[in-house]
């Protein structure tokens, strides 16, 4: 097969109402990005029969891989198996293997088992059976005028179970592509124009496989370089050396080289110096404590977070001084001072982080503007404050304080 041109159709009402979010598509194109495949377009259709055969007819006309999730369950809105099987001209049959693992789960699970789950065995006798572990809807991959087509269920866990087990396997054999590479500068600072400024030389000299994109996110960006190439060590070479190149230009604003959460990125810091770190947050209500937590083993640097949204509690667990919330206010330098240095007292630990602040929509006057968020870092010898100012919603402001907050204790404790 030549170029490989993929598409990815998620099927289900709940993804167009946006009752659920679509996380599928991103995964499976990042895993064919991996493998060299180009995932051209991604198209979400509703459960009906029109919908999907228009999607199919339209997708197939133009690419020569087409991968779908959603419609494989039991319900009576899951019609993605036969209209599949009356698509490619095919007829429902029961495949044993997959009639005895049903029987397995339900058995395992004490559950009464119903014909509606054993009609789950049922598959068309033209396509491959892709083996589902996780659950009891089997994928199906068809071939047709040279083209591949791959039906999978749209539960998260299930689809990622078969494309590991059963697809990606089968890719590595029948597609031979040119190798693809990716490598990151992740930047803190300066906004995108200023670094396309700084990089305008560089950027004009990259070789035509090789790729520059910018990746805003707020005062963070990430400069991704995509690299193609028949010689996957040649290219690995080439793209390390444009990533050093272009990172000892941006100096000091660089964060890191790889593509990482900032939790990973700070995590990863205080691994490497073996130190400890805890919290106090007010207006983040735990979320900076909940992105750390999300990184496997932070146990071994991060004691805790001490959500003290109200004053008294800031007053009471941190021992922030009554009068310091009275004379200067709950969002002010002061009160974040004292509740940094409550938090390295009461967590017992090498750093910590504090955050106060009003998030909006309400909460703000003509003194305190929406959006205002006041940090503090500190180690036993030293404290750095820093005021925010946010424009977004709620939401949005939380995330952002979260970034920065991690982004300035990354920034103390590597002394920059």
């Amino acid at each position: 097969m030549g170029n490989i041109a993929a598409s990815i159709i998620t099927i289900g009402d709940e993804l167009l109402i946006g009752q659920t979010i679509d996380t599928n598509s991103a995964w499976i194109a990042q895993r064919l990005n991996e493998h060299g495949i180009d995932v051209l377009r991604r198209v979400a259709v509703g459960d009906t029969r029109s919908a999907i055969e228009t999607a199919l007819d339209e997708e197939l006309s133009k690419h020569n891989l087409v991968l779908i999730t959603g419609g494989l369950g039991p319900t009576s809105d899951d019609i993605t198996k036969p209209l599949l099987c009356d698509y490619f001209g095919g007829k429902l049959v029961i495949d044993e293997r997959v009639l005895i693992h049903i029987k397995e789960i339900f058995s395992k699970r004490n559950r009464p088992m119903l014909d509606r789950n054993l009609k789950q065995s049922e598959v068309p006798d033209n396509c491959i059976v892709l083996f589902n572990k996780a659950g009891t809807a089997p994928g199906m991959w068809f071939e047709k005028d040279g083209k591949i087509i791959i039906a999978m269920p749209g539960v998260p866990f299930e689809m990622i179970t078969i494309m590991e087990d059963e697809v990606l396997p089968r890719f590595k054999n029948i597609f031979k592509s040119d190798s693809l590479i990716h490598k990151t500068i992740f930047t803190a600072g300066e906004g995108e124009s200023f670094i396309a400024e700084k990089l305008m030389d560089l950027e004009a000299q990259l070789p035509l496989n090789i790729k520059l994109a910018y990746l805003p996110d707020g005062s963070m960006v990430k400069l991704r370089l995509t690299g193609r190439g028949a010689d996957e060590h040649i290219l690995e070479n080439q793209l390390v050396e444009l990533q050093n190149k272009f990172a000892d230009r941006l100096g000091t604003i660089v964060i890191a080289l790889n593509d990482l959460p900032m939790a990973q990125i700070l995590g990863n810091a205080f691994l490497e110096n073996k130190k400890t770190f805890g919290i106090a947050e007010s207006c983040t209500g735990g979320y900076i404590g909940h992105s750390i937590t999300q990184v496997p083993g932070s146990s071994a640097y991060f004691m805790g977070s001490i959500v003290s949204y109200s004053n008294d509690l800031k007053e009471s667990i941190l021992g922030v001084s009554h009068d310091t919330i009275v004379n200067y206010g709950a969002v002010s330098k002061d009160t974040a001072i004292e509740m940094v240095k409550g938090a390295l007292k009461v967590l017992n630990v090498d750093y910590a982080l504090a955050t106060t602040g009003v998030l909006g929509p309400d909460g703000g006057n003509e003194f305190l503007k929406i959006g205002t968020v006041w940090m503090a870092v500190a180690d036993k010898n030293s404290i750095k404050t820093k005021e925010f100012k946010f424009h977004y919603d709620r939401q949005r402001n939380k995330f952002m304080a979260a970034q920065m907050g991690m982004l300035m204790l990354w920034k103390f404790i590597n002394n920059k």
